[in-house]
């Protein structure tokens, strides 16, 4: 999980993130430029921004989102 490539993919809709996601899922190139070393990891960060923009669209500002985030990912591997 990288935050930098997370953050390039907030700007893009969330609707298109989903697509990314789905594609990414059944195995296809996704629409979205994702930055990641292999599938997993682009997964791993347009899933981040899926769920970050809901942070956003729910009252949260963006680094609010970014650091729950964060806390939510270190606290499933502790």
């Amino acid at each position: 999980m990288k935050i930098p490539a997370i953050k390039k993919l907030l700007p893009v809709d969330i609707e298109a993130l989903r697509k990314a996601e789905q594609d990414l899922y059944e195995e296809r190139t996704p629409e979205v430029a994702i930055e990641g070393e292999d599938e997993g990891e682009q997964l791993t960060h347009v899933l981040a921004a899926i769920w970050i923009k809901e942070q956003i669209q729910a009252g949260m500002s963006e680094t609010e989102a970014i650091r729950a985030y964060t806390q939510r990912v270190r606290n499933s591997i502790t």
